[in-house]
């Protein structure tokens, strides 16, 4: 089990290394003030003139020269090579919720290792947020709010036995798996949104515009996943 380095009952803002715009960052941040960067995300803090409570990383990507900008007590080497700064830092905060910003983006191969993650890290419910969609992965039962018509898309890493309602294309009876059904591109058809599922796996990704209803719903949504 990793030391826990960040601990709060609040929400907590997780900025990484990958595409992260200002202003992106300024509005999450506006509404999440408790910041912490995964290593090179510490960059981007730092361009919009805000200093993380605490950096986690092997410091492979946040340059040497700028770690004077940092208070020392807030400087966290994880030299350890078998995780990526996502999980390092992660692995480490104690929170309801992380929302990750610079983790979604151009790299397919950066978005799939955040994506195995969330699967990986399931017990810390995460939501990542990029320039298009936010994703997140399931939680044993949510209902929330979504624009008739609007994308609900979702997507399976493991073999999933899922109930839905509000959805275009339901998900129940349906033999969802990565290499069989999936159902991205579905959609809303009322304001209520519900999803069940028997165990982690399923992510669920909607329009960008939607961030600040799924992090409200994921604070109060009182179902999560145990630790392992």
């Amino acid at each position: 089990m990793e030391k826990i380095i960040f601990e709060t009952t609040e929400a907590v803002l997780l900025v990484g290394a990958g595409e992260c715009r200002p202003d992106d960052l300024r509005e999450v941040l506006a509404v999440i003030p408790r910041l912490v960067a995964a290593d090179g995300g510490a960059e981007h803090a730092l361009m919009i003139d805000a200093i993380p409570e605490a950096i986690v990383g092997d410091f492979d990507s946040f340059p040497s020269e700028m770690h004077s900008k940092i208070p020392e007590n807030r400087l966290h080497h994880v030299a350890e090579q078998d995780s990526i700064d996502f999980e390092k830092a992660l692995a480490r905060i104690s929170a309801p919720l992380v929302l990750g910003v610079g983790f979604l983006g151009q790299r397919v191969d950066h978005q799939l290792a955040a994506f195995n993650v969330l699967m990986r890290r399931a017990h810390q419910r995460c939501l990542l947020i990029g320039s298009e969609q936010v994703v997140f992965l399931c939680p044993p039962e949510i209902d929330f709010s979504s624009q008739v018509g609007g994308l609900v898309s979702v997507f399976p890493l493991v073999p999933i036995v899922a109930e839905s309602c509000g959805l275009h294309w339901p998900l129940d009876g349906l033999d969802l798996a990565p290499d069989r059904l999936i159902s991205t591109s579905n959609k809303a058809t009322q304001n209520h949104i519900h999803i069940k599922v028997n165990m982690p796996g399923l992510l669920v990704m909607l329009p960008r515009s939607e961030w600040r209803c799924v992090h409200q719903t994921l604070m109060r949504t009182p179902a999560q996943w145990p630790v392992p």
